[in-house]
Protein backbone atom coordinates (compact mmCIF):
# COMPACT_ATOMS: atom_id res chain seq x y z
CA UNK A 1 0.00 0.00 0.00
CA UNK A 2 2.96 2.03 1.11
CA UNK A 3 4.83 1.49 -1.87
CA UNK A 4 2.10 2.75 -4.26
CA UNK A 5 2.06 6.26 -3.00
CA UNK A 6 2.98 8.94 -6.18
CA UNK A 7 3.27 11.97 -7.11
CA UNK A 8 -0.05 12.66 -7.97
CA UNK A 9 -1.28 11.71 -4.49
CA UNK A 10 0.83 14.61 -2.61
CA UNK A 11 0.32 17.46 -5.79
CA UNK A 12 -3.73 16.64 -5.76
CA UNK A 13 -3.52 16.98 -2.16
CA UNK A 14 -1.61 20.29 -1.50
CA UNK A 15 -3.47 21.66 -4.85
CA UNK A 16 -7.08 21.19 -2.88
CA UNK A 17 -5.36 23.13 -0.52
CA UNK A 18 -4.70 25.91 -2.58
CA UNK A 19 -7.70 25.98 -4.06
CA UNK A 20 -9.39 26.63 -0.55
CA UNK A 21 -6.48 29.33 0.21
CA UNK A 22 -7.49 30.69 -2.53
CA UNK A 23 -11.27 31.25 -1.22
CA UNK A 24 -10.20 33.04 1.30
CA UNK A 25 -10.49 36.47 -1.30
CA UNK A 26 -14.21 35.72 -1.79
CA UNK A 27 -16.11 34.37 1.52
CA UNK A 28 -15.07 33.28 5.50
CA UNK A 29 -15.35 30.11 6.93
CA UNK A 30 -15.25 28.50 10.66
CA UNK A 31 -13.85 25.54 9.18
CA UNK A 32 -11.31 26.33 6.07
CA UNK A 33 -9.09 25.90 8.27
CA UNK A 34 -9.05 22.81 9.64
CA UNK A 35 -10.09 21.37 5.90
CA UNK A 36 -6.57 22.87 4.38
CA UNK A 37 -4.45 21.25 7.35
CA UNK A 38 -6.51 17.84 6.52
CA UNK A 39 -4.87 18.09 3.26
CA UNK A 40 -1.78 19.60 3.38
CA UNK A 41 -1.25 17.23 6.00
CA UNK A 42 -2.01 14.43 4.19
CA UNK A 43 -0.09 15.96 1.09
CA UNK A 44 2.62 15.85 3.39
CA UNK A 45 2.98 12.29 4.92
CA UNK A 46 2.44 10.76 1.53
CA UNK A 47 5.31 12.87 -0.06
CA UNK A 48 7.45 11.61 2.92
CA UNK A 49 6.63 8.03 2.21
CA UNK A 50 7.40 8.87 -1.42
CA UNK A 51 10.69 10.36 -0.55
CA UNK A 52 11.53 7.47 1.70
CA UNK A 53 10.57 4.63 -1.05
CA UNK A 54 12.74 6.50 -3.71
CA UNK A 55 15.85 6.53 -0.90
CA UNK A 56 15.15 2.92 -0.02
CA UNK A 57 14.70 1.87 -3.86
CA UNK A 58 17.49 4.28 -5.79
CA UNK A 59 20.21 2.75 -7.62
CA UNK A 60 22.97 4.88 -6.48
CA UNK A 61 23.38 7.32 -3.82
CA UNK A 62 19.71 8.04 -2.33
CA UNK A 63 17.98 11.42 -2.65
CA UNK A 64 21.02 12.49 -5.31
CA UNK A 65 18.93 13.41 -8.56
CA UNK A 66 18.27 16.89 -9.66
CA UNK A 67 14.28 15.23 -9.69
CA UNK A 68 14.79 14.33 -5.54
CA UNK A 69 16.37 17.79 -4.90
CA UNK A 70 12.99 19.51 -6.48
CA UNK A 71 11.01 17.18 -4.46
CA UNK A 72 12.76 17.51 -1.22
CA UNK A 73 12.42 21.12 -1.02
CA UNK A 74 8.99 21.14 -2.38
CA UNK A 75 8.18 19.23 1.20
CA UNK A 76 10.50 21.43 3.02
CA UNK A 77 8.28 24.47 1.71
CA UNK A 78 5.13 22.82 3.08
CA UNK A 79 6.62 21.97 6.53
CA UNK A 80 6.75 25.57 6.65
CA UNK A 81 3.36 26.37 5.18
CA UNK A 82 1.57 24.06 8.01
CA UNK A 83 3.59 25.59 10.45
CA UNK A 84 2.42 29.22 9.28
CA UNK A 85 -0.89 28.03 8.72
CA UNK A 86 -1.02 27.02 12.17
CA UNK A 87 0.28 29.83 14.43
CA UNK A 88 -1.03 32.37 11.61
CA UNK A 89 -4.29 30.60 10.55
CA UNK A 90 -5.40 34.06 9.38
CA UNK A 91 -2.67 34.96 6.95
CA UNK A 92 -2.93 33.62 3.34
CA UNK A 93 0.76 32.19 3.48
CA UNK A 94 -0.74 29.56 1.56
CA UNK A 95 -0.92 31.97 -1.80
CA UNK A 96 2.78 31.55 -2.17
CA UNK A 97 3.82 28.90 -0.57
CA UNK A 98 1.39 26.26 -2.23
CA UNK A 99 2.16 27.71 -5.84
CA UNK A 100 6.03 27.57 -5.25
CA UNK A 101 5.82 23.74 -4.05
CA UNK A 102 3.49 23.07 -7.19
CA UNK A 103 6.06 24.45 -9.12
CA UNK A 104 9.12 22.79 -7.55
CA UNK A 105 7.13 19.24 -7.83
CA UNK A 106 6.40 19.95 -11.58
CA UNK A 107 9.92 20.77 -12.49
CA UNK A 108 10.81 17.54 -10.83
CA UNK A 109 8.63 15.73 -12.74
CA UNK A 110 9.17 17.14 -16.54
CA UNK A 111 12.54 18.89 -15.89
CA UNK A 112 15.25 17.88 -13.79
CA UNK A 113 17.30 14.84 -14.33
CA UNK A 114 15.97 11.84 -12.77
CA UNK A 115 19.37 10.26 -12.55
CA UNK A 116 21.25 10.25 -9.20
CA UNK A 117 24.75 11.89 -9.33
CA UNK A 118 27.81 9.85 -8.52
CA UNK A 119 28.77 8.71 -4.56
CA UNK A 120 31.64 10.86 -3.80
CA UNK A 121 29.40 14.23 -4.89
CA UNK A 122 26.54 12.75 -3.23
CA UNK A 123 28.21 12.43 -0.34
CA UNK A 124 29.61 15.98 -0.22
CA UNK A 125 26.39 17.55 -0.66
CA UNK A 126 24.61 15.63 1.94
CA UNK A 127 27.63 16.39 4.32
CA UNK A 128 27.56 20.03 3.57
CA UNK A 129 23.88 20.03 4.25
CA UNK A 130 23.92 18.00 7.47
CA UNK A 131 26.59 20.06 8.85
CA UNK A 132 25.46 23.59 8.16
CA UNK A 133 21.52 21.91 9.36
CA UNK A 134 22.86 20.71 12.82
CA UNK A 135 25.14 23.75 13.13
CA UNK A 136 22.30 26.01 12.55
CA UNK A 137 20.09 24.18 14.81
CA UNK A 138 22.59 24.25 17.75
CA UNK A 139 22.49 28.16 17.20
CA UNK A 140 18.52 28.24 17.72
CA UNK A 141 19.15 26.20 20.73
CA UNK A 142 21.07 28.34 22.24
CA UNK A 143 18.90 31.36 21.39
CA UNK A 144 15.72 29.73 22.78
CA UNK A 145 17.63 29.31 25.90
CA UNK A 146 18.63 32.92 26.22
CA UNK A 147 15.16 33.64 25.50
CA UNK A 148 13.57 31.32 27.48
CA UNK A 149 16.20 31.74 30.77
CA UNK A 150 14.85 36.01 30.03
CA UNK A 151 11.28 34.74 29.76
CA UNK A 152 11.35 33.03 33.34
CA UNK A 153 13.31 36.04 34.98
CA UNK A 154 10.93 38.41 33.63
CA UNK A 155 7.76 36.03 34.60
CA UNK A 156 9.55 36.44 38.14
CA UNK A 157 10.40 40.03 38.73
CA UNK A 158 6.99 40.73 37.49
CA UNK A 159 5.26 38.66 40.23
CA UNK A 160 7.41 39.46 42.77
CA UNK A 161 7.00 43.10 41.72
CA UNK A 162 11.43 43.09 42.85
CA UNK A 163 12.96 46.71 42.32
CA UNK A 164 16.20 45.55 41.56
CA UNK A 165 17.68 45.29 39.10
CA UNK A 166 15.30 47.82 37.50
CA UNK A 167 17.77 49.57 35.18
CA UNK A 168 17.92 46.25 34.15
CA UNK A 169 15.39 46.15 30.99
CA UNK A 170 13.72 43.11 29.38
CA UNK A 171 11.66 42.57 26.46
CA UNK A 172 8.05 42.10 27.24
CA UNK A 173 6.78 38.59 27.84
CA UNK A 174 5.19 38.38 24.33
CA UNK A 175 7.84 39.39 22.93
CA UNK A 176 10.29 36.86 24.78
CA UNK A 177 7.45 33.93 23.84
CA UNK A 178 6.86 34.17 20.78
CA UNK A 179 10.74 34.55 20.29
CA UNK A 180 11.06 31.34 22.20
CA UNK A 181 8.61 29.83 20.33
CA UNK A 182 10.15 30.13 16.98
CA UNK A 183 13.85 29.45 18.25
CA UNK A 184 11.99 25.97 19.28
CA UNK A 185 10.45 25.65 15.45
CA UNK A 186 13.68 26.77 13.84
CA UNK A 187 15.62 24.40 16.02
CA UNK A 188 13.05 21.78 15.17
CA UNK A 189 13.21 22.02 11.60
CA UNK A 190 16.50 22.25 11.15
CA UNK A 191 17.59 19.38 13.46
CA UNK A 192 15.28 17.21 11.41
CA UNK A 193 16.81 18.15 8.63
CA UNK A 194 20.20 17.97 9.60
CA UNK A 195 19.31 14.41 11.09
CA UNK A 196 17.47 13.05 7.43
CA UNK A 197 20.81 14.05 5.73
CA UNK A 198 22.71 12.11 8.38
CA UNK A 199 20.73 9.39 7.53
CA UNK A 200 21.19 9.68 3.75
CA UNK A 201 24.85 10.58 4.59
CA UNK A 202 25.45 7.61 6.40
CA UNK A 203 23.85 5.06 3.61
CA UNK A 204 26.03 6.78 0.95
CA UNK A 205 29.23 6.12 3.17
CA UNK A 206 31.65 3.75 1.63
CA UNK A 207 33.51 3.16 5.18
CA UNK A 208 29.96 1.08 6.90
CA UNK A 209 27.24 3.10 8.58
CA UNK A 210 27.83 4.61 11.89
CA UNK A 211 25.58 2.55 14.51
CA UNK A 212 22.18 3.85 15.98
CA UNK A 213 23.64 3.59 19.27
CA UNK A 214 26.39 6.12 18.99
CA UNK A 215 26.31 8.16 21.21
CA UNK A 216 26.11 11.27 19.32
CA UNK A 217 23.23 9.99 17.10
CA UNK A 218 21.49 8.80 20.30
CA UNK A 219 21.63 12.11 21.95
CA UNK A 220 20.82 14.30 18.99
CA UNK A 221 17.90 12.11 18.42
CA UNK A 222 16.74 12.63 22.16
CA UNK A 223 16.85 16.15 21.63
CA UNK A 224 14.84 16.46 18.59
CA UNK A 225 12.03 14.34 19.84
CA UNK A 226 12.21 16.58 22.81
CA UNK A 227 11.79 19.56 20.91
CA UNK A 228 8.87 18.12 19.19
CA UNK A 229 7.10 17.68 22.58
CA UNK A 230 8.06 21.56 23.75
CA UNK A 231 6.14 22.74 20.07
CA UNK A 232 3.57 20.73 21.56
CA UNK A 233 3.29 22.29 24.71
CA UNK A 234 3.45 25.94 22.65
CA UNK A 235 0.08 24.90 21.62
CA UNK A 236 -1.70 23.60 24.65
CA UNK A 237 -2.73 25.13 27.54
CA UNK A 238 -3.10 28.30 28.46
CA UNK A 239 -0.73 31.12 26.93
CA UNK A 240 0.72 32.30 29.92
CA UNK A 241 1.33 28.66 31.09
CA UNK A 242 2.16 27.09 27.65
CA UNK A 243 5.01 30.32 27.92
CA UNK A 244 6.47 28.66 30.91
CA UNK A 245 6.20 25.44 29.64
CA UNK A 246 8.24 26.10 26.53
CA UNK A 247 11.02 28.23 27.95
CA UNK A 248 11.26 25.52 30.62
CA UNK A 249 11.84 23.06 27.76
CA UNK A 250 14.06 24.92 25.82
CA UNK A 251 16.03 25.05 28.84
CA UNK A 252 16.58 21.12 28.89
CA UNK A 253 17.44 21.18 24.98
CA UNK A 254 20.41 23.11 25.37
CA UNK A 255 20.81 20.62 28.79
CA UNK A 256 20.94 17.69 25.58
CA UNK A 257 22.80 20.20 23.21
CA UNK A 258 25.82 20.13 26.14
CA UNK A 259 25.19 16.28 26.41
CA UNK A 260 26.00 16.11 22.35
CA UNK A 261 29.09 18.66 22.39
CA UNK A 262 30.47 16.64 24.90
CA UNK A 263 30.06 13.71 22.89
CA UNK A 264 31.77 14.71 20.00
CA UNK A 265 34.57 16.49 21.69
CA UNK A 266 35.30 13.62 24.00
CA UNK A 267 35.90 10.69 21.58
CA UNK A 268 33.37 8.71 22.88
CA UNK A 269 31.33 9.08 19.07
CA UNK A 270 32.94 7.93 16.26
CA UNK A 271 30.99 10.81 14.26
CA UNK A 272 33.22 12.78 12.28
CA UNK A 273 36.07 10.04 12.48
CA UNK A 274 37.35 8.91 8.98
CA UNK A 275 36.39 4.73 8.06
CA UNK A 276 38.23 3.64 4.91
CA UNK A 277 36.01 1.36 3.10
CA UNK A 278 35.08 -1.76 4.24
CA UNK A 279 37.58 -3.55 1.34
CA UNK A 280 40.19 -1.62 2.46
CA UNK A 281 39.95 -2.33 6.39
CA UNK A 282 39.93 -6.14 5.02
CA UNK A 283 42.93 -5.90 3.45
CA UNK A 284 44.73 -3.68 6.15
CA UNK A 285 44.06 -7.00 8.89
CA UNK A 286 45.11 -9.61 6.18
CA UNK A 287 48.56 -7.75 5.42
CA UNK A 288 48.98 -6.01 8.54
CA UNK A 289 51.01 -3.02 9.67
CA UNK A 290 53.83 -3.97 7.44
CA UNK A 291 52.07 -4.61 4.80
CA UNK A 292 49.60 -1.65 4.59
CA UNK A 293 52.65 0.51 4.97
CA UNK A 294 54.59 -1.49 2.21
CA UNK A 295 51.35 -1.09 -0.31
CA UNK A 296 50.99 2.54 0.36
CA UNK A 297 54.47 3.07 -0.75
CA UNK A 298 54.55 1.30 -3.73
Amino acid sequence: MLAGVGVICFAASYGVALALEVTRLFFRSGVRGAVMVGFAGAGLLAHAIYLFNRAVAAAGPPLSSQRDWCFSAALVVVVVYLFLLWFHPRTAFGLLLLPSALALIAVGVWLADPAPIAREPAGRVWAAVHGAALGGGAVAVVFGFITGAMYLAQVRRLKQRRTAFERLKLPSLEWLQQANVRATVAATMLLALGVAAGWLLNVIRQGGPLPWTDPLIVATMAMLGWLLAALALAGSGKRLTAGRRVAFATIISFLFLVVVVAALVSGLSEHGVHRAPAENRANELLEGPGGAAAGARR
